[in-house]
């Protein structure tokens, strides 16, 4: 697997991961060295050729949190979790340092909170600063934190997980610790960053059919099914600009489309909200069935399209439905699949115990995907993460009650069926 994926991060940092990135042979990293975090809203821009972005430090990927969300960038940067959190927990300790009257800076307070409870610690003079939950954060106020609480006289000394806070509070002359990242976890971004590639690659070579009709034609004369198809023929002209597909017409009331890649993402990312129906009920008031398959050739594809086809005709109005290559159905797209957000946030926290953030990334993919079923192949790909981390998060859904079983996917290819979830509202 040749690629190129950008990494974003202190010279140090980058050799570390070159290393262990030429020693497994796989990915090609192209560095993007910077001295200060803030650096990186300049250097992003220049990772245009890179098929993913790897963030060294979290702080770095905050500054551009907004133009990844915005131009949907394949993200990943080295995870600040427990596994971290105890390794410099113990150094401190093997350095003689006491495990309390200290202060930390990390992405998400939740990682070190569940440390300090598994090691039994009392962590009423332990300060933590979330810089994660911040909506503008900087080094100078992360900075600002710890020399607060140092001058208070709170705290005995600091540890930092961000370079540049190291250099100011050594000026200011804090005891200050920088947060040693282990192997495991550059490891883990490399397998991440991987992941993603691998996933690009299998949407690449997958081939989408699509089939658009009208549902009755027999009711309509010849001039008003000419009219319609006309119509639909400059609706598909402009949706095929946007798409790269090419269509035809097969006969007087039906066209079909192919595509690949293009066409496979604007899917995905319009299921509650399909443009290209909403504009043909409007435009042509005829009642349309929409089909679309998913397939690994052209001719799985055109069967899985005739399978979705078939499943608009149980309706009266125009509807659109997905069959993918495991031949799931998805759908009616379009339609809006409502759930109580706010229910299902209460439960991932209190039930489930996941962090903010992945409560909140939850929300998100359950949306995105209209609440239809799921597997743990989708939440991997949803979060960028790899099969095993999905697995846990699923599990952990499925102890909290989050979530329950509602069937199996049937494969396309030899292996076992996967399971599918939704949630237990």
């Amino acid at each position: 697997m040749n690629v190129k994926a950008a990494v974003f991060g202190r010279e140090e940092s980058i050799v570390k991961l070159s290393e262990i990135a030429n020693r497994e042979n796989t990915i090609e990293l192209v560095p993007f060295t910077y001295r200060n975090e803030s650096e990186t809203a300049e250097l992003i821009e220049r990772a245009f050729m890179c098929g993913v972005y790897i963030f060294t430090e979290a702080l770095s990927s905050l500054y551009v949190k907004d133009r990844i969300k915005r131009k949907r960038l394949p993200t990943v940067f080295v995870q600040h979790d427990e596994h971290m959190t105890l390794i410099n927990l113990f150094l401190q300790r093997n350095s003689g340092y006491s495990l309390n009257r200290f202060s930390i800076d990390i992405d998400n307070e939740n990682v070190v909170k569940e440390v300090l409870r598994d090691l039994k610690i009392n962590n009423n003079e332990i300060y933590i600063y979330d810089y994660g939950l911040k909506t503008d954060p900087s080094v100078d106020s992360i900075v600002d934190y710890h020399s607060k609480l140092w001058s208070e006289g709170k705290i005995d000394y600091v540890i930092t997980s961000v370079k540049s806070v190291v250099d100011k509070l050594r000026i200011m002359n804090i005891p200050v610790h920088s947060m040693v990242t282990p192997e495991a976890n550059l490891k883990k971004v490399l397998e991440q960053a991987k992941s993603i590639i691998r996933f690009d690659s299998n949407i690449g070579a997958q081939v989408v059919s699509g089939h658009i009709q009208i549902k009755d034609p027999n009711t309509i004369s010849k001039q008003k099914l000419k009219e319609v198809m006309e119509k639909l023929s400059v609706i598909l002209e402009k949706f095929s600009k946007k798409t790269d597909v090419s269509f035809y017409q097969v006969n007087d009331h039906e066209i079909i489309l192919f595509g690949t890649k293009a066409l496979i993402h604007h899917l995905t990312n319009h299921y509650r909200d399909f443009p290209l129906l909403r504009e043909i009920k409007n435009d042509l008031k005829v009642p349309m069935n929409i089909g679309y398959g998913l397939g690994l050739t052209a001719k799985q594809s055109s069967i899985n399209a005739k399978i979705a086809l078939e499943t608009c005709n149980g309706a009266d109005d125009s509807k659109c439905y997905i069959v993918n290559e495991r031949q799931e159905v998805i759908g009616p797209i379009g339609v809006k699949k409502e759930f109580d957000a706010s229910k299902l946030y209460h439960a991932l926290i209190h039930k489930a115990r996941l962090n903010n953030e992945l409560s909140y990334n939850f929300i998100d993919f359950i949306r995105t995907r209209n609440n239809e079923p799921f597997s743990s192949n989708d939440i991997a790909n949803y979060y960028k993460v790899t099969k095993r981390s999905a697995e846990r998060t699923v599990n952990k859904l499925l102890s909290g009650d989050v979530i329950r079983v509602s069937g199996e996917e049937r494969p396309y290819q030899k292996g076992r069926p996967r399971k599918l979830f939704t949630l237990n509202q």
